[in-house]
């Protein structure tokens, strides 16, 4: 069978799991965050915090919610990583203070970016009480507030947006919680380990010794995935046999990873009261990511004369087009599990996940933040096209006036300047030239992968780089903090500018924003915007490589 069918093959069964779960969820998430009534639990959980759950926030209120729970997440993470040899099954392990502060900055942003070996790093209680407890705050974070941006389109002549701490609850309880213990079990039954045995050293069959770690890994593996957080308990990742075993726990992790990205759009729809928005934003996101994978398959398949493609960097039991679509899944989705290593990808096959992540989250982005990352977009493309029209630009009966375009265009331009800003940075100090395994362009595209994997709240990387030393822990870190938390603050005052407005009656002169022109429209906005920013950095890295 050639690759080119076997890639479709693949592609046609995640897209008909996906396609089946997309309104049974998009309909679940749509109740969850509609609902009038509380869980027993959430209202326990509401006395212990002295929330009133009946209360809504402003734009601003909600913001400073979300930050001042990151604060707290980062500062806890930090002390419980850097006192971890007190506690049990820590298993010896500790970190520089640098590293520390990096890890925690990075699982309460849902990144994710581990500078350290997963199994090297971290001990048990970490890994359960500190990583994985952020795995669940981090995605539920992402998912409240792109409800809170929807809301803000659906909503009318109001100052409110809704209550961050009851969102995050409901989506942490009524989602997060159920979807990640059905997939723990089914990764367990696939192989996933889960224990909490120290590591122990075995002979080999050829006589050699080895150590064999063990951990709470399918638990972890679970709400890594589902909540496109990324990371690896392990430091090969999703390429580890106890961390992703065979080919259908492979099948069930790129599922996972996409689940609710591509759940969300029909959310959407349903919130806004038309149903064509969210197949518009399906359409869009499938369309990229599509792309992703296709032109990712392709590069590694020119890159070798031999039937099986280029099989560097990339694990037998998956072959190359299950490890293509990961890797475009995984930068598509803000994800940045891994089961190939990106860094033995040829050039222009690392360029294309490294473009996924250059394109803004939008194919499909992360848990939440694709959605708003797509409205961002929505938005950009209306006002474009009322500018090209010369109509007043409105979107579901809103003005995109000079407010909403100033956010948008702010959310916008803060990752490409931290990309650009911090790989310039980068290259041109010794300290964290010293860290790329390669010189000339392929150490360029490390240094830029790296940078924007951060920036972009993915979590991948180009394997290469050695980059657990201060420069590089303390720059990524404060990419990984201003790329997460500026845009939620700006998309959330777009959400309150928009829900203050009046909402404006269809006319014969209103743009229709569902329509497949509107699409197209929306697509090359991302793709334009991208090219425009990124060309030139790109010229100089894997395309200059794949040309030499």
């Amino acid at each position: 069978m050639s690759t080119a069918v076997q890639t479709g093959a693949a592609v046609l069964l995640v897209a008909a799991v996906l396609a089946a779960a997309h309104v049974p969820l998009g309909s679940w998430l749509h109740r969850v965050f509609i609902d009038e009534s509380d869980w027993r639990v959430e209202r326990v959980i509401y006395r212990v915090v002295g929330v009133d759950p009946r209360t809504e926030q402003r734009w601003s209120g909600y913001a400073g919610s979300v930050l001042a729970l990151a604060a707290a997440s980062v500062a806890l993470l930090f002390v419980l990583v850097l006192v971890q040899g007190r506690l049990p099954w820590s298993l010896d392990r500790s970190m520089d203070w640098d590293t520390a502060l990096n890890t925690a900055v990075s699982f309460t942003t849902n990144t994710n970016w581990q500078s350290y070996a997963g199994e090297a790093g971290t001990g048990h209680t970490v890994q359960m009480l500190g990583l994985t407890v952020q795995n669940f705050v981090s995605a539920a974070t992402g998912l409240a507030v792109a409800i809170a941006v929807v809301r803000g389109l659906a909503r009318a002549e109001t100052d409110r947006v809704g209550n961050f701490w009851v969102d995050l609850v409901r989506g942490t309880v009524r989602v997060l919680l159920p979807l990640a213990a059905v997939a723990a079990v089914l990764l367990l039954l696939g192989g996933v380990i889960q224990n909490l045995a120290a590591p122990h050293t075995i002979e080999t069959l050829t006589g050699v010794s080895q150590v064999v770690q063990g951990g709470p890994v399918a638990s972890q593996e679970a709400i890594k995935e589902l909540g496109t957080n990324g990371g690896g308990f392990f430091n090969a990742n999703s390429s580890h046999p106890f961390e992703n075993p065979g080919p259908w726990t492979n099948v069930l992790e790129i599922v996972l990873l996409l689940l609710i990205p591509f759940s969300l759009p029909y959310t959407f729809g349903l919130l806004v009261r038309d149903r064509r928005q969210g197949a518009v934003a399906a359409a869009v996101m499938g369309t990229l990511l599509l792309a992703g994978v296709v032109l990712t398959t392709w590069a590694e398949v020119a890159a070798s004369s031999g039937p099986l493609g280029s099989m560097e960097g990339k694990e037998v039991r998956f072959g190359l087009p299950w490890s293509t679509l990961f890797a475009a899944a995984t930068t598509g989705t803000s994800t940045g599990a891994v089961n190939s290593m990106h860094d033995s990808y040829s050039a222009l096959g690392g360029g294309v996940p490294l473009l996924s992540m250059l394109l803004g989250e939008v194919s499909p982005g992360g848990v939440g933040t694709g959605l708003c990352s797509y409205l961002v977009v929505v938005v950009l493309a209306v006002f474009i096209a009322g500018l090209m029209v010369g109509r007043t630009p409105e979107l579901l009966g809103k003005t995109i006036g000079r407010s909403e375009v100033t956010s948008a265009a702010l959310v916008t331009l803060t990752m490409p300047a931290l990309v650009l800003l911090g790989t310039g940075l980068a290259v041109v100090l010794p300290v964290s030239l010293d860290a790329r395994l390669n010189e000339g362009t392929h150490g360029l595209s490390e240094l830029m992968y790296a940078v924007a994997s951060a920036a972009n709240n993915n979590g991948s990387a180009f394997a290469g780089l050695s980059a657990d030393q201060p420069f590089l822990n303390l720059l990524l870190a404060g990419c990984m903090a201003v790329g997460r938390f500026l845009p939620i603050v700006l998309v959330l005052r777009l959400a309150g500018s928009l829900a203050a407005q009046r909402r404006r009656p269809v006319t014969p002169g209103t743009m229709p924003t569902h329509t497949p022109l509107f699409t197209t429209l929306v697509i090359g906005t991302v793709v334009v915007v991208a090219g425009l920013t990124f060309f030139p950095s790109l010229a100089l890295g894997p395309v200059a490589e794949a040309l030499s």
